[in-house]
């Protein structure tokens, strides 16, 4: 198959024993010259998302700036690679899921400029590796600078409930077709700020999945957004230790 053929890539999580001249990053950089016809990257496959290693987003869309699709895997703290607002005009789908992603990439993001970007999809993970705040992720949550976005995921996080009261108002609810809390902590009080906010009768998909909803709050959910909400896998509302769900994915 030629090169210039190749329009989308999995690459798998790389090991210790690889120097750090060897590693497949620097590889796939070299090779952009050769890929022009790259239009997906999936980094980190194999990889659990609380590995450390450097995925080096910052490097590959540099690298690849026809690229419309990166995903990440294992993004732990700043090994995302991601230190610094983005630049480029072809992303549409950008997901990092990260057992624990930086303050200072969820920073990075809401001031990077992505004019295509459709999909963004962040999982923030356990908050002691000095994980993002809600005042941190609020310029993301208006979605003013990505105004092609249609798909906005805020999953794996302890934050569920405090996000699910921001997004409740956010505008760019209006526009998305899907909303993913899913894989976080939700509760009764993320619920009530939902149905209680502007109406989301217009999502194709609200995405709950893995919650900690009390046995009123998910009938009422559906009976409100029938067809719509996604309330499977619940912990229960009682449940002695509340955990995000994205480390058994």
């Amino acid at each position: 198959m030629p090169p210039a053929s190749v329009e989308a890539l999995v690459v798998g999580r790389w090991g210790p024993e690889l120097e750090e001249d060897e590693v497949p990053i620097q590889i796939l950089c070299e090779a952009a010259e050769r890929l022009t016809g790259l239009k997906a990257m999936f980094v980190g496959e194999q990889a659990g998302i609380d590995q450390w290693y450097d995925a080096h987003v910052e490097e590959l869309l540099a690298a690849y700036p026809r690229l419309e699709t990166l995903r990440v895997r294992g993004g732990m703290g700043d090994s995302t690679g991601l230190r610094h607002p983005l630049t480029h005009t072809s992303l549409r789908h950008l997901a990092i899921e990260s057992g624990a992603l930086s303050r200072d990439t969820a920073v990075a993001i809401a001031e990077s400029d992505l004019p295509a970007l459709e999909h963004l999809e962040l999982w923030l993970g356990d908050e002691l590796y000095d994980g993002p705040t809600i005042a941190d992720l609020a310029p993301i949550l208006p979605g003013a600078r990505w105004p092609r976005l249609r798909y906005r995921g805020l999953r794996n996080t302890e934050l569920a409930d405090e996000i699910a009261v921001a997004v409740a108002t956010a505008p760019v609810v209006a526009r998305l077709e899907t909303l993913d809390l899913s894989l976080g902590t939700l509760s009764d009080t993320g619920a009530e700020a939902l149905l209680t906010g502007q109406p989301l009768t217009h999502l194709h998909r609200l995405d709950l999945r893995h919650h900690f909803l009390s046995p009123a709050a998910q009938p009422r959910l559906i009976g409100e957004l029938p067809g719509i909400v996604d309330v499977s896998d619940g912990q229960g509302d009682d449940a002695p230790h509340r955990y995000t769900a994205g480390n058994r994915l």
